[in-house]
């Protein structure tokens, strides 16, 4: 250890990275991942409520607790959990990843001490009855204005450890941290943290004459607080995908020595993450009549496929990236040699490859097709909605993060990873769940299923309402998808407090043979071959086929998959215009 005589900040040397990690840095980072997985827990068991009571053969719940624990369990999830950990992502990425210090580390502890009071004061409000205004909370739906005041602390303290965290590169710069341009993966930080300045100026604007409203002492206009509050809404899931992809940068290069194919392209689309990716909140506006055709087009085609653009470019470049570094590792057979021979072992790896796939596949298709004007007509208010994001903020965010973690626990809290072997397979429950939850939502989505209704026979409505018997069955499998993701998150939650109270600490992490709770990344770390007739065969086969060949051929199924789905879209859409 090290410490400044001018200064307090003590500095300890990472021994699987060589990096120095700030210790006051290092324990803000451990309270914020800690209060993301209590979070993280209590959307979970809301969400397993849920579940039972959408299976209709079961119904769980009475309308009023539907409603209830469905605030509880967006607030929880999509909220607290996401924003908790993307906060301990920026601290470590402008700390850890470019051996800098935190500063204002008086502010940087208010900060989290406003996060977490707001959080528990929101929970409280939801919880006891006082707050059934759902995760929305359109006007005029009032809730208690603890509940508004809330939402404000915790906005007030994540902006704040936002503004630190770009104060740490300012510091990191001048002090001589790192020299040229931020590491790729600091950069996506960076980039998720100007999104998460934008939503929450947006919240801001949004959430104060809200409270003020709530006290009785102003108006707000119901259609200029949906238009603002989706710029909070929508946009703070934004963050998470910045944050989601900069994770993929990093457990590539961790898990199997990923290279970046181009980094000017890899920055180019973070920036039209931040010009355009906020803009695809107008989605949520299309069956508004407030809002002028024009401005719906524009926002949810030109600007918004911008965005799509960007994401297309980090889902080629980072198993591309993925592809290359095996094949310089030595795994040059054929197409797919180097998919087949990955470290599917390692959660980390696991974690990340379906992460990609599902955010892609799944969450990448039915975003754009349901966030197109004509089609979303069909779609708005239908299960449909909550399939799509499901794919992307819990199959895609929460999975990245999850493989984060079981890196982060070696590396950050210095304890093995317990339950080693239950943490090789629940990255396996958790996504295999997720995907039959998404996928049979969306199908019952496409018989009409309303999303957010307690009974969809409405039994106690004057008029009945029929579907078809498919229906039942497919709520019957995603009540299954979902207890299965939801046992897959539990044994996450069991593993991550399991290692951080009571796991077994290391003082040095061995290499060069496998070591039961420490991920094969740090233990044989991926490096590319030394031999040079090894590299320049490599290097030649890649030069005939591309930089990466295998990862070309699954980038033209997705674009069939694309067509595909976007043209029953429209075909199902013919269908209700009555033409052809």
């Amino acid at each position: 250890m090290t410490t400044s005589a001018a200064s307090p900040p003590v500095f300890r040397t990472c021994p699987a990275t060589g990096r120095r990690v700030h210790l006051p840095a290092e324990r803000l980072i451990k309270v914020h991942a800690v209060s993301s997985v209590v979070a993280l827990l209590v959307g979970a068991i809301a969400a397993v409520l849920l579940v039972l009571t959408r299976w209709q053969a079961v119904h769980l719940l009475p309308a009023d607790w539907f409603y209830r624990i469905l605030g509880v369990h967006g607030m929880s999830m999509l909220i607290f959990f996401i924003i908790f950990f993307e906060m301990a992502v920026l601290i470590f990425a402008s700390t850890v990843l470019i051996n800098s210090r935190q500063p204002a580390l008086r502010t940087s502890w208010l900060a989290y001490v406003l996060m977490l009071g707001g959080a528990l004061m929101v929970e409280w409000m939801m919880w006891s009855g006082r707050a059934d205004v759902l995760f929305t909370s359109y006007v005029p739906l009032r809730a208690d204005p603890l509940f508004y005041l809330g939402v404000i602390l915790f906005a007030v303290g994540a902006l704040i450890t936002v503004g630190i965290f770009f104060a740490s590169l300012v510091i990191a710069k001048r002090e001589g941290r790192h020299e040229g341009s931020l590491p790729l993966v600091v950069y996506g930080a960076m980039t998720a943290a100007i999104i998460a300045v934008i939503t929450l100026v947006h919240g801001a604007a949004i959430y104060m004459p809200t409270y003020l409203w709530s006290l009785g002492l102003m108006e707000v206009d119901p259609q200029v607080y949906r238009m603002v509050w989706w710029g909070l809404g929508h946009s703070s899931q934004q963050i998470n995908v910045a944050a989601m992809v900069a994770i993929w940068y990093m457990l590539g290069a961790l898990t199997v020595g990923a290279v970046v194919l181009n980094e000017k392209i890899s920055r180019s689309a973070f920036v039209l993450y931040i010009l355009f990716i906020s803009m695809a909140s107008a989605h949520h506006l299309l069956v508004d009549p407030g809002m002028g055709p024009a401005w719906k087009i524009v926002n949810t085609s030109y600007f918004m496929y911008m965005a799509v653009l960007a994401s297309m470019i980090h889902g080629f470049t980072v198993p591309a990236g993925m592809e290359l570094g095996m094949r310089l590792r030595g795994f040059t057979q054929g197409l797919f040699d180097w998919l087949r021979r990955a470290p599917w072992g390692d959660p980390g790896f696991s974690s990340l490859m379906f992460s990609v796939v599902v955010f892609g596949f799944v969450g990448g298709i039915t975003g754009v097709t349901i966030g197109t004007e004509q089609i979303n007509i069909i779609v708005h208010n239908t299960l449909r909605v909550p399939g799509h994001f499901h794919a992307t903020v819990v199959s895609g965010t929460a999975m990245a993060f999850m493989g984060a973690t079981y890196y982060l626990i070696p590396l950050i809290f210095r304890r093995k990873v317990a339950f080693w072997p239950l943490a090789k397979v629940q990255p396996y429950l958790f996504a295999g769940g997720m995907l039959v939850f998404t996928l049979s939502m969306t199908f019952a989505g496409s018989f009409g299923v309303p999303r957010r209704h307690w009974d969809i026979s409405f039994s106690m409505a004057p008029f009945d309402v029929q579907f078809s018997p498919v229906v039942d069955v497919l709520l019957a499998v995603v009540a299954l998808g979902g207890l299965t993701a939801a046992t897959g998150a539990f044994a996450f939650i069991a593993i991550a407090v399991a290692s951080v109270f009571f796991g077994e600490r290391l003082e040095t992490i061995p290499t060069g043979r496998a070591v039961p709770g420490i991920p094969p990344g740090l233990t044989h770390p991926p490096r590319h071959a030394d031999d040079v007739d090894e590299r320049n065969a490599a290097l030649h086969a890649v030069s005939r086929l591309g930089p990466a060949p295998g990862t070309l051929v699954l980038v033209f199924v997705f674009l069939a998959a694309f067509v595909l789905y976007f043209y029953v879209n429209w075909k199902v859409l013919s269908f209700l215009w009555r033409i052809g």
